[in-house]
């Protein structure tokens, strides 16, 4: 239900006299025995509120999962909430932003908008006075006035499953590096990768490659599988993925292929990639992730803030954690998304810019 019908039964009078009084509806009534506490009166003015989530990457259950985070968050404050997918295509990912532009939402999440085009278009919405939130997208979205930069904590990231591989490996590993520049994300683990390079000079990196296409997995899957014949057993240690997506492929390459020895170190997590990470001599023995649920919900909460008038950062990193498979095999049934936090302390969850009138309106609207 949304906040005009839950807010259908408070009088005009009392809202009016309630905003006068405090710049805010206080206790107002929803009905029954419910009540939105605090309600900003911005908010409280709009009336229905209609969010636009965009992505320019998709095909994999990362994007799925952070679509339905900032979906259900939305809905629960009694948004109504539409998500796009473009699957890599700039010009379908360009489109749909013109139309949140010339349509007629409230508010917009950008996800991995990476290019100029991006911040032209970005700066169409915030000049019609459409509040964006942008995850991992190009920093030149820092130059548009009002606008939030959030994004995994991709150091943390590159870092967690670096020092795992290390740790596990030597430093003296040889490994194969399986990465695709131009996404700001992939650039800061980057930035990480050559540092720990540096730390380690005996490491060796025998490969790179990468492709960020709606078919990411299958093109890594067969890349991998390529070069797996120019190394015998023994001549590669680990494979540093920096995006689950090569990860997938990478292992299922490794596992068709019996050359299982060679560990697998990624970034990102889903219900597909912990099936993978569980099965019996799976090659994928750690991963650093945030939950991507989370994020599309923090993003959600955010964008809320903004439309209620209230101030935001201008930038936000969400925590990160490693997962790694001695873990996972700790639990006595299979691990997915939904019980990682039953092994992963705080997997999951933050309160985050989760104001104490967003947690009114979520009990109202679960009545």
């Amino acid at each position: 239900m949304n906040i005009n019908k839950k807010l259908r039964y408070i009088t005009g009078v009392t809202l009016a006299a309630a905003i006068a009084l405090s710049g805010c509806g206080q206790a107002a009534k929803t009905g029954g025995n419910l009540e939105v506490d605090n309600l900003p009166a911005a908010l409280a003015e709009k009336g229905d509120i209609k969010l636009n989530v965009i992505r320019k990457i998709g095909g994999d259950d990362h994007t799925a999962q952070f679509l339905a985070g900032a979906k259900q968050e939305g809905e629960s404050l009694g948004f109504s909430v539409d998500t796009f997918s473009a699957n890599g295509d700039t010009a379908k990912f360009l489109d749909a932003l013109d139309q949140a532009a010339n349509g007629d939402y409230d508010g917009v999440v950008v996800s991995h908008g990476d290019d100029p085009a991006t911040v032209d278009a970005v700066k169409k919405l915030t000049d019609k006075g459409i509040p964006v939130v942008a995850f991992d997208s190009t920093g030149d979205l820092s130059a548009v006035e009002g606008v939030t930069l959030t994004s995994q904590d991709d150091e943390a990231l590159a870092q967690f499953a670096l020092d795992q591989l290390v740790k596990e490996q030597g430093e003296d590993a040889k490994i194969v590096y399986l990465w695709v520049d131009g996404f700001p994300p992939m650039v800061r683990r980057n930035t990480v990768y050559q540092a720990t390079l540096a730390k380690y000079p005996n490491i060796k990196e025998l490969e790179r490659f990468g492709v960020a296409n709606e078919n990411t997995s299958v093109d890594t899957q067969n890349a991998v599988a390529a070069m797996l014949s120019k190394y015998p057993k023994g001549e590669i240690d680990a494979i540093f993925a920096t995006w689950d997506a090569f990860a997938i492929g990478a292992a299922r390459a490794l596992i068709e292929a019996g050359r299982t020895e060679i560990k697998i170190y990624g970034i990102d997590v889903s219900n597909a990639d912990l099936q993978i990470m569980q099965e019996e001599n799976s090659p994928w023995v750690a991963t650093a992730a945030v939950d991507p649920k989370m994020i599309g919900a923090v993003n959600v909460r955010l964008l809320a803030k903004k439309l209620a008038g209230e101030e935001t950062p201008p930038t936000y990193n969400l925590e990160a954690a490693l997962i790694d498979q001695a873990t996972l095999n700790k639990s006595s049934e299979a691990v997915n998304m939904a019980t990682l936090a039953d092994i992963i302390p705080g997997w999951g969850t933050t309160d985050a810019f989760e104001e104490d009138w967003m947690k009114s309106l979520k009990e109202a609207n679960a009545n």
